[in-house]
């Protein structure tokens, strides 16, 4: 799986727009709706510690594979759940944009589906939520109607054939949440209570006489 790659004039553009823009934006749509929320990047008080990857695959435009070690991308190594079970406490609702922090103090691109998966599993949540622009998984790109409506956690490696792009790294950040103990996972497009209550995909352990749905 190839990662994105990002030099340092990128990352300055990436953190102003998700530090920024897209998280004052997402913090300000959350009070008028009446919820506390509180805007943190993942470098605030190490919120978000995450290892420096050394090199990435990346893919020209022509399709060549090439290494590239000049990047600013990394993976979530650890959580400060201490700092988010405080603002809990307190009544926030951390907005967290996926900036992270290295071990060198350098501010590090990371997945932000996979940022939310490590975050479910410190705080033991009792789901997940991955917001897409696809209704869920699809078993034919091509048709938006063709939902696969619940996969059983034990059977989640037998459906990665159906994802496509950024879908990938979307399964992927689900299977870590179940791994560290986040029992369901649910991935849409619709509102944020829809998807939850099951519109679009939902990944969690069913009982044996459970089929597959397609819709």
């Amino acid at each position: 799986m190839v990662s994105r790659y990002t030099d340092s004039e990128t990352l300055s553009i990436y953190a102003m727009a998700v530090a920024g823009q897209i998280n004052t934006d997402l913090v300000a749509s959350f009070q008028r709706q009446g919820v506390n929320a509180l805007g943190l990047a993942g470098v605030d008080g190490r919120l978000l510690l995450a290892r420096r990857k050394s090199a990435i695959r990346s893919v020209t435009p022509d399709g060549r594979v090439q290494i590239l070690r000049d990047d600013y991308t990394g993976q979530i190594e650890h959580v400060n759940d201490a700092l988010l079970r405080q603002l809990l406490d307190l009544g926030y609702t951390p907005v967290i944009a996926p900036l992270a922090l290295s071990m060198d103090g350098e501010r590090l691109n990371v997945d932000g589906d996979r940022a939310a998966s490590a975050v479910a599993a410190v705080l033991h949540a009792d789901a997940l939520v991955i917001m897409t622009n696809v209704p869920g998984l699809l078993a034919n790109p091509e048709d938006q109607a063709s939902v696969i409506n619940t996969i059983p956690t034990d059977q989640l490696a037998d459906y990665v054939q159906y994802a496509h792009g950024r879908m990938r790294k979307k399964l992927l950040g689900a299977q870590e949440a179940l791994q560290n103990g986040v029992p369901r996972v649910c991935i849409g497009s619709n509102s944020l209570l829809d998807v939850l209550d099951g519109a679009g995909t939902v990944i969690e352990s069913v009982p044996t006489n459970v089929e597959r749905t397609f819709t």
